[in-house]
């Protein structure tokens, strides 16, 4: 039996067309299934082989979800804006709090945490700054 069958061998219909697992799973809700001498997550399984640098996402977001047609490859950075995450919401942001666009032209990308802020705003920031030193 292929390991592609044991998943699919260890699983129901569910809502939505899912197909879900009903064996073990992590402490995430994702399943896990023996493959060899290692446990593997079930949804890596059906969708093999992964390219290097990529993961798979549920586009039904049920994390036991084992049916092809609901699992996609993606990169890693892709399934997280997907996601309902606080760097999803903010990467979805389209403007800074004052209301300012997040064009190329306005907006400063922090390379190492790749954070953005509104150029305006921090001018403005850095204006204030200023003036309150000299009034020292």
């Amino acid at each position: 039996m292929t390991p592609v069958e044991k998943v699919l061998d260890r699983s129901v219909a569910g809502p939505g067309g899912c197909i879900v697992w009903t064996g073990a799973t992590n402490g995430n809700g994702y399943g896990l299934v023996r493959v060899g001498d290692r446990l593997r997550y079930t949804h890596r399984v059906v969708c093999e082989p992964i390219p290097t640098g990529m993961t798979v996402d549920h586009l039904c977001r049920n994390r036991r979800c084992v049916n092809p047609a609901h699992l996609e490859v993606v990169t890693y950075r892709e399934n997280i804006l997907r996601g309902d995450t606080v760097a999803a919401h903010n990467a979805a942001k389209t403007a800074c709090v004052n209301g300012h666009a997040f064009t190329p032209e306005n907006t400063i990308t922090d390379k190492q945490t790749g954070n953005r802020k509104c150029r305006t705003c921090a001018r403005a920031a850095c204006a204030r700054w200023y003036r309150k030193q000299l009034e020292v």
